[in-house]
């Protein structure tokens, strides 16, 4: 008998990957995507414990799926993903609603455990690190994705450990997947229709397997004449090595803009975070990406109130923002995360972060306006990926990711439109194509 579930996703684009090759995986056992909590006999929680109170947003989760099917069959209830890699059989202790938690490298034993827990009626907990056999069940299951722009995981872990970082404890040590079989995942996703092919990992840029780097996919992968746009994500300063800094050089199809998290403009914080690269070194790879491509641009990522970040500190990381004018940043107040190493540190008081916090957001926020206003009377290149909602829009993304709306229709998906902008605000450029949106564009 066909069985329906429903994920709900936390986090990160890994997580968003991570479910849809769930999808994947659980229709051979004859469970079905919904879209709809109320339809579901199976309801997966995919998990991220990246930020503070993770762990109560999955109870809350739960607690309305309780309510929900109240007067209902109690459907299956499974806990995946980072939160559940964390905190494992306490998942189960606690939530007795709870009926299997699966962490992020166990994916591949899914089917099986669901499979056990309906014979045996027994709650399971499967948190082993083996992201070898992870990958190689996955690479024998079609990606089903449908979108335009399709993420493609390639590397998973850490073995930085940033002492604010909880990655390393639920993702596991740095693993690069095989060069081939990302290929063949890449060249299936292509011919399937996908036109932007993003690379994802905890340390993208530190992928190396049997000698291949992230510069050497990017290559091979732009080689697919069907694939328009190549993006990466999320890269670490001291892994961005002077080969993946030469491809921005010639490649056509890999995007202008490079996401390199910072977290902080002085060194002094980055040395207490362990970060292991200086604003120097980071610097020096923005002034070699910059006059070998004078068109890309930066976004990063940023914690504001890091244990013994005094004020000139964070004056430090204001001046990083002026010079480098980030194109788009994400920005949180320190949270301290169990089992790291600066979990335990004395907080900045919470008032002084929340003031520079603000100071921090207004200014990346007056870039980001300043930077789309430019481009109004401008056309600019759009990749288009879905109708909105009213069905006499369409909605896209620029080559640096920004979103953009302008009048189209269905057949627009998946074609690459110039767009001339007539207007704008911080997140989204508003504008109308300048040709006959029948006409595919080169």
């Amino acid at each position: 008998m066909s069985q329906k579930i429903f994920i709900k996703t936390f986090g990160c684009q890994m997580n968003e990957y991570d479910s849809n090759r769930i999808y994947d995986t659980v229709k051979k056992i004859g469970f079905n995507k919904t879209n709809n909590y109320e339809d579901a006999n199976c309801f997966l929680l995919n998990t991220c414990h990246i930020r503070d109170k993770a762990k109560e947003k999955v109870y809350h989760e739960i607690g309305r799926v309780k309510k929900l099917f109240r007067s209902k069959k109690k459907p299956l209830v499974i806990v995946a993903g980072c939160v559940a890699q964390a905190e494992n059989e306490e998942m189960l202790k606690r939530e007795p609603f709870i009926d299997l938690v699966i962490g992020p490298q166990s994916y591949h034993k899914i089917n099986n455990t669901i499979l056990n827990h309906i014979r045996k009626k027994k709650k399971i907990e499967e948190t082993e690190f083996d992201a070898i056999s992870k990958f190689e069940y996955l690479s024998k299951i079609d990606n089903n994705t449908k979108k335009v722009s399709s993420f493609l995981t390639i590397q998973e872990g850490c073995d930085k450990f940033c002492h604010f970082c909880v990655v390393p404890y639920t993702r596991g040590p740095e693993y690069s997947r095989p060069f081939k079989q990302i290929l063949d995942e890449a060249k299936y996703l292509i011919d399937n229709g996908v036109k932007e092919i993003i690379l994802l990992g905890q340390n993208v840029n530190a992928y190396n397997n049997e000698g291949f780097k992230l510069s050497d996919l990017i290559l091979e992968i732009e080689k697919f004449s069907s694939v328009e746009r190549i993006r990466y994500t999320t890269s670490h300063p001291k892994d961005m090595t002077d080969d993946l800094i030469e491809v921005y050089k010639n490649s056509k199809k890999l995007m202008p803009l490079v996401h390199l998290p910072v977290q902080s403009g002085s060194d002094k914080i980055l040395n207490l975070m362990n970060r292991k690269h200086s604003i120097k070194e980071y610097l020096n790879t923005f002034d070699k990406l910059i006059k070998i491509n004078s068109n890309i641009k930066f976004s990063s990522d940023f914690i504001i109130g890091y244990p013994g970040e005094e004020k000139q500190d964070f004056e430090n990381t204001l001046e990083l923002i002026k010079k480098i004018r980030f194109i788009n940043s994400y920005s949180f107040i320190f949270s301290p995360r169990p089992g790291t190493v600066a979990a335990d540190l004395k907080l900045t008081e919470k008032k002084i972060s929340m003031e520079r916090l603000e100071e921090i957001q207004n200014l990346l926020f007056e870039n980001q306006i300043n930077i789309n206003k430019s481009l109004e009377n401008n056309t600019i290149n759009v990749l288009v990926e879905n109708l909105t909602d009213n069905k006499t829009q369409v909605f896209g993304r620029s080559e640096y990711m920004t979103s953009v709306i302008f009048d189209g229709k269905k057949e627009d998906i998946g074609k690459i439109l110039p767009v001339r902008i007539k207007q704008s605000n911080r997140s989204t450029l508003f504008g109308e194509s300048t040709i006959n949106s029948n006409k595919r564009v080169a």
